[in-house]
Formats: structure tokens, C-alpha cells, sequence
């Protein structure tokens, strides 16, 4: 099936995905209790599968190949779920224990031009990999394999892009931030 697959059959690739999607949905629902998660997860898995069957190498059977690649998945999904619920919570919590004034609301807007003046003036390639990690929260790998660039170049660029807006910010916005905590 795996040889087929590489010669781009796509018959193959349909027979593998009727065997395995369905169970392997189960498999990640079971899991992460969201059958749209799920989905997801599963749909890339056959989407990366399609588009490295040139490179493939399965060890094992394609079904142990298949279900480790869900588990990676699954961890990488509840990882970031945990962490965007922290910081939700978070949020929530200091909005309740404080309320926002309007000299907080300036400053918050202050801070956000800073950083927004600061990472137009990164290059293109490093703020593309900022905003991939920051504001579409994809990992280090995700960025690597979207931009087709190594994963130490993306932890290089990460690395950058805040050693840049650290020195910004520190300078800039000392009175800002402190008013913007207060």
C-alpha cells in the first residue's frame, strides 16, 4: 500500500483512508472528548500523509505509523489547550480582581503600538515566524514544516524577534507598563 502510495495513487491513499480514518477519530475523540478536534487532527495527519508520501518511511505496520502520529497529536492539542485555558483563566481573573482605568486602557494602547511599531521593523521572515508562533500558536515544528525552513532557523528567528521587542519595550514603555500594572 505504502508503494502505491508513493507513486502517487491516489486509490491507495483512499483505501488507506477509508481503514483508518474512522478508527483513529475514535481514537483522538476518546482522548480529547471533542469530535471536532478530532476531525482535525485526523484530516491533517492524512493531509501530511499525502503530502510527504515521496519521503515516507513507515517501520512498522501503517496502522501503528498512523496511530503514533495521532498520539503526537493528541499531546501537542491537549499541550496547547492547557496552556491557552491558563492563560484564559488568567485573563479572567484579573479582569475580575481589577478594574480596568482609563490610564491602564492608554497604556495597554501604548504598549500595543510599541510592539507593533517594533515588529514592522523586524524583517519580513522573522515577523512571519513571530506572528505564527504568537498569534496562530503553532509549535516550532508546525512553523518549520509551514515555511519549509529548518526547525533551529525558526528558534533563531523566535529568538530574534523577542530579544527585539524585549529591548523595546524597555526602553519605551518603563512608565506604560508600570502604569498599565498599577
Amino acid at each position: 500500500m505504502i508503494d502505491l502510495l508513493k507513486k502517487d495513487d491516489s486509490n491507495a491513499f483512499s483505501e488507506i483512508y477509508s481503514r483508518y480514518a474512522a478508527v483513529l477519530v475514535g481514537f483522538a475523540s476518546s482522548k480529547l472528548f471533542d469530535l471536532e478536534d478530532s476531525r482535525d487532527i485526523i484530516h491533517d495527519i492524512f493531509v501530511k500523509l499525502w503530502q510527504e508520501r515521496m519521503e515516507l518511511t513507515v517501520d512498522r505496520d501503517l496502522k501503528a505509523y498512523l496511530f503514533k502520529l495521532t498520539r503526537y497529536r493528541i499531546v501537542d492539542k491537549i499541550r496547547k489547550n492547557i496552556t491557552r485555558e491558563e492563560y484564559a483563566a488568567m485573563v479572567n481573573s484579573l479582569a475580575v480582581d481589577y478594574g480596568i482605568t482609563i490610564e491602564q486602557e492608554i497604556a495597554a494602547k501604548e504598549i500595543a503600538h510599541i510592539i507593533e511599531t517594533s515588529l514592522n521593523k523586524l524583517s519580513p521572515r522573522v515577523k512571519e515566524v513571530y506572528l505564527l508562533s504568537r498569534e496562530e500558536n503553532l509549535s516550532i515544528t508546525e512553523i518549520a514544516h509551514k515555511l519549509q525552513i529548518s526547525e533551529q532557523t525558526v528558534k533563531n528567528q523566535l529568538s530574534t524577534a523577542l530579544k527585539h521587542l524585549r529591548a523595546s519595550l524597555t526602553g519605551a514603555s518603563a512608565v506604560a507598563f508600570m502604569v498599565w500594572l498599577s
